[in-house]
């Protein structure tokens, strides 16, 4: 005897500014875009820590912590049972990462845009150096030639 379910999908969901993320793989591709934040650490409604820093790292492993620590966090998403997308009065969208009656609340301070554009920056501001210390040891090199000539 066969047991055959129906062909039926479901649609995977579509979020907007609201709602719960229960899929790792989504939670991480949101957190991921996170550059400056500020964030409260709590533990049914007590405010345990709170402060500024830059997400350094999302990753998904089950033998690996969160760490939060020196205005640096490293956030796992196996951490934690869902996200909570949800919005500010002024229309902020800030993440609420849950497990068991702690949650770790990340209010961005700027856009994955603006993240995006500064990390551009950086990477041209650093080839754009490296250009020049390159250029200034061929030249070093090439006087370095001619010297030896004498």
């Amino acid at each position: 005897m066969s047991h055959h379910l129906p062909d039926t999908s479901i649609p995977a969901p579509c979020i907007v500014n609201a709602g719960i993320i229960v899929n790792k793989l989504d939670m991480r591709r949101l957190l991921t875009d996170l550059g400056r934040v500020h964030y409260i650490y709590t533990q049914e409604d007590n405010v345990l820590s709170e402060g500024e820093g830059d997400v350094m790292e999302v990753f998904a492993n089950p033998q690996r912590s969160t760490l939060v620590a020196n205005h640096a966090l490293y956030l796992n998403v196996c951490s934690f049972d869902y996200l909570e997308l949800k919005q500010s009065a002024e229309q902020e969208t800030y993440f609420d990462l849950m497990q068991e009656g702690v949650c770790l609340r990340l209010i961005p301070r700027s856009t994955p845009l603006q993240e995006r554009r500064e990390r551009s920056f950086n990477v041209s501001a650093i080839e754009a150096m490296m250009e020049q210390v390159l250029s200034a040891r061929w030249d070093a090199e090439i006087d370095d030639d001619c010297s030896d000539s004498f």
